[in-house]
């Protein structure tokens, strides 16, 4: 069993930054792909970005591209998400995902295929 605990959401005003975390503990883990997901009032859940362990290939989601940057430290099966620039329409909870399938080298944004969730994390932003 996987565990996924999230951290570094808060409130910031608009144009301002937040970095979260997400760190993955368990037995034996080995994660392929780590992503975040946000949820909005009365919204459905929409993908963020994720990225590869193998090569560390990132995908974002259009709405953030140029704003939030995705890394990770696989010696700490942590992925962090650098938010930059942020918007009211950021304001939401945000999930940290995680699966393994060492077959998929892209990345994977559908949240389906995920089976490790985190707790969330509330981020707001006011204007």
């Amino acid at each position: 069993q996987v565990l996924l605990v999230e951290s570094g959401g808060g409130s910031v005003q608009s144009g301002g930054s937040l970095r979260l975390s997400c760190a993955a503990s368990g037995r034996n883990v080995v994660l392929s792909h780590m992503a975040w997901f946000r949820q909005a009032p009365g919204k459905e859940r929409e993908f963020v970005s994720t990225i590869t362990r193998s090569t560390g290939t990132t995908y974002y989601a259009d709405s953030v591209k140029g704003r939030f940057t995705t890394s990770r430290d696989n010696a700490k099966n942590t992925v962090y998400l650098q938010m930059s620039s942020l918007k009211p329409e950021d304001t939401a909870v945000y999930y940290c995902a995680a699966v393994y399938l060492p077959g998929q080298g892209m990345g994977i944004m559908t949240s389906t295929l995920y089976n490790y969730w985190g707790q969330g994390t509330q981020v707001t932003v006011s204007s």
